[in-house]
């Protein structure tokens, strides 16, 4: 059974009623092919309407919808099978919030790379909700180079409400691993893509983000910090998190109009929860074309620009 957030609501009668329909006339035997495709119709209005104007807030739900797929379901995919997974940094653990291995995508082999929540909640548990701890990043860093060594590029899935932030992962370095990616991101020689396929929060996003191409889905968010904690500081309670969202230009389109990512990765009409196959579809091509104009610039070139992209962010001329 589907989960239908709030404003999704006016959708889900739709769809209760055509359901109805149809199995009214399977019961009664009665041709109700014209009223359900009246209703088929008002249904694909009534989507199109809501989700062309959603709000900062309602773009946070939905990146966080439960039914939305996560990071191993869009590596699966795209690599039809061919993803194998590696595992531990080579110091303290595997770290299963961060997965990472080689896969082929329709021959060309890429090294992924990317956080996972967790379907259900003994799973999200095991995932630790997505949260990597610093053996999670070090996991990255060290598959990161691997890939280096063999000369594939990267492509990184990100989807976290930040890294760990409990005591043992502060111990352990959680800074300075998230510190040491970004900075060992910016010299790698192979082609980096960074695509958020849900939360971008804080440096648990930074850590695997630093690439040639940062991209969003539609209906993502990438911030400093969540709704809610901007809210909670700054007001002592969550209930002014849609304002916080509003105000901290959280969206796809907001990063894109502020030059802090590289281009937006469209969504089925209903989003990507609702569709799976076609999402999967839609972000195999793009990593596909990004891939090849990535590949025919040298790698000294493609170092420095990356470079110069992420020295520029935050300037202000």
């Amino acid at each position: 059974m589907s989960i239908y957030l709030d404003f999704e609501e006016p959708i889900k009668a739709l769809e209760e009623q055509i359901a109805k329909a149809k199995e009214i006339g399977q019961d009664a035997e009665l041709d109700m092919t014209d009223k359900i495709k009246e209703m088929e119709s008002k249904l694909a209005e009534k989507t199109t309407e809501i989700f062309s104007n959603l709000t900062p807030w309602q773009r946070v739900q939905l990146s966080r919808h439960p039914e939305r797929p996560y990071t191993l379901a869009y590596i699966n995919a795209i690599t039809n099978g061919t993803f194998q997974e590696l595992h531990g940094d080579r110091n303290v653990k595997d770290d299963k919030a961060m997965v990472g291995g080689f896969g082929s995508i329709d021959g060309k082999t890429v090294m992924f790379i990317g956080q996972q929540k967790g379907m259900n909640t003994k799973m999200r548990q095991y995932r630790n909700f997505g949260m990597a701890n610093p053996e999670g990043y070090r996991k990255a860093l060290r598959l990161m180079k691997l890939a280096e060594k063999f000369d594939k590029p990267i492509v990184t899935f990100i989807d976290t409400p930040g890294a760990f932030p409990g005591l043992e992962a502060e111990e352990r370095g959680q800074g300075e691993a998230i510190a040491r990616n970004i900075y060992e991101m910016m010299n790698l020689k192979v082609p980096i893509i960074c695509i958020i396929i849900g939360e971008g929060a804080s440096g648990g996003a930074l850590g695997i983000g630093v690439g040639d191409k940062v991209l969003m889905l539609e209906n993502t968010w990438y911030s400093v910090i969540s709704p809610e904690s901007c809210s909670s500081i700054l007001w002592r309670s969550w209930d002014y998190k849609e304002i916080a969202a509003e105000a901290l230009k959280l969206t796809s389109e907001d990063m894109k109009n502020l030059k802090l990512i590289d281009g937006i990765i469209k969504e089925p009409v209903a989003g990507a929860h609702r569709n799976h196959e076609e999402m999967f579809a839609i972000v195999k091509r793009e990593v596909k074309r990004q891939l090849t104009l990535l590949s025919k610039i040298d790698a000294s070139k493609r170092v420095s620009k990356r470079i110069d992209k992420f020295c520029q962010m935050g300037v202000v001329k």
